[in-house]
This record gives structure tokens, sequence and C-alpha cells, in this order.
């Protein structure tokens, strides 16, 4: 996009635009992280063994670019989600704070079991896979409570009842994110509670539909923009402005 395109841009387009490339980068960076990962998630004896530290490291870089693109999305949208309710934006800029904590422990947490690998050579292997498999326990705990139950309740249930008493995307799409943040969050606690397996058939189709709201956001934001909507109305023109410079500025 040029700059004299972005210039004649419509300012809530242009809050729109920015909040959909978001959160097609938290698309991104979280299946590129989930996958670079791969070899210390699955390998009880990572720590201990010949690692592949180069890609693990670059998968926390990858959730580092999500924990940015998650706050993004936040910081983007409540200028205009406000005026609709500013207690529940509010809320929801909260929980995205919230949910890259959890990213970030976990981040943290893979982070050292490559550390202890490279700097624990001849240290008693028995007691490295024990440290490991804490580390990767830490982390996949922090999965469960992020990724797996606070994005259900801030990017579902407080999004998607925000979209859909605005009206700024179509209704029903809406209620899939309601739909979906309830069945994240109640799949989250149901394998915190230990009634299903983290990972199982079930948490995966509970999943689905908070996949395909957020999917959903990424397209219709970035191509489309919102719809018509009575609290777009005769928004002050400096307002969207300033909010699109401090989303810009909060991004770099």
């Amino acid at each position: 996009m040029s700059a004299t395109s972005w210039k004649a841009m419509d300012p809530t387009r242009r809050i729109s635009f920015v909040a959909g490339v978001f959160f097609i980068i938290t698309f991104v960076s979280a299946i590129g992280g989930v996958i670079l990962y791969g070899p210390v998630l699955s390998d009880a004896g990572y720590i201990a063994g010949a690692g592949a530290d180069a890609r693990v490291s670059l998968g926390a870089l990858f959730e580092v670019i999500l924990v940015i693109a998650n706050i993004g999305t936040a910081v983007a949208l409540f200028p205009i989600l406000k005026r609709q309710n500013e207690g529940v934006a509010l809320g929801y800029v909260a929980a995205r704070l919230i949910e890259c904590t959890f990213i970030v422990v976990g981040i943290v947490s893979l982070l050292a079991v490559v550390a202890l690998r490279q700097d624990a050579a001849g240290s008693d292997a028995g007691s490295l896979v024990t440290v490991g498999k804490s580390l990767v326990a830490v982390r996949d705990a922090t999965f469960l409570l992020g990724p797996g139950f606070v994005a259900g309740f801030g990017n579902g249930l407080l999004l998607g009842y925000l979209m859909y008493r605005s009206g700024l995307v179509p209704r029903p799409m809406a209620v899939v994110g309601l739909v979906g943040g309830t069945l994240l969050c109640a799949s989250g606690i149901a394998v915190l509670l230990g009634l299903i397996e983290a990972g199982s058939a079930w948490q995966g189709i509970a999943t689905i539909p908070e996949i395909a709201w957020e999917g959903f956001l990424a397209i219709y934001l970035t191509f489309k923009g919102f719809k018509a909507a009575p609290i777009l109305t005769d928004y002050p023109q400096r307002v969207l402005d300033g909010a699109v410079a401090a989303t810009v500025v909060a991004a770099t």
C-alpha cells in the first residue's frame, strides 16, 4: 500500500486495516512458533541430547512477534470499541495483556531449556531430563491458561460481544466468536480439572469456532473494513487519526 493511498483512506478503514493485519500476524506467528518448538516439546530427552537450539530460539522469536501482534489488535481496536462499551473494551485490552504475559512465561521456560542444554554439558543426564520436563510442563501450563483460556474469554466472549452489539462486523460471525470463546474457555477448564486430555480430539473440536472467528476477523478487517455502524457516525477525525498513529507507534 502506497503512502498516498494510506493518507486517502478513511480513518476508520485505517484502523480496521491495521487491526486485521495484526490478526494475520498472530495467526502466522502462533503457527510458526508451535511448529518450530516441535523438538523441545516432543522429545523428553532434548535437554540432555543433541538439540535443535537455533530452531527453538527462532520459535521464541515468533512468539515474541505474537505477543506484539496480540497487543496490537487490542490497541488498534480500543478507540473504536470503547464507544460501544468502554468497560468491556478495556477488559478486552486487559485480557490480551494477560494472555501475552502467559505466553512470555512460556517463552522464557523454553529458552531456559536451551540455555541449560548448552551450559550443562557433563552434568547428570537424569537430573537434566527432570529439569527439562519441568520447564516444558510450565510452558504447557502457560499455553493452557493463556491461548487456551484467556484468549477465549478476551478474543471470543468480550470482543465477540462488542462486535455483536456494535454491528461492526456481520452479527452471525460475532455469534461464532461468542460460541467459540465459550467453548474454548470450557475446554480449558475441562483440561485443568482433568476431565479431558490436553490436545485431545475434544479440545481440538472446541477450538475450531474460535479459530474460525479469529480467521474471519483477520480477513474481514484487512480487506473489507468495518460495517457501517452507529458508533462510527460523526466520530471525530482527530481522534481516529490519533488512534491510528498510536497503533503504528505501538507496533514499532
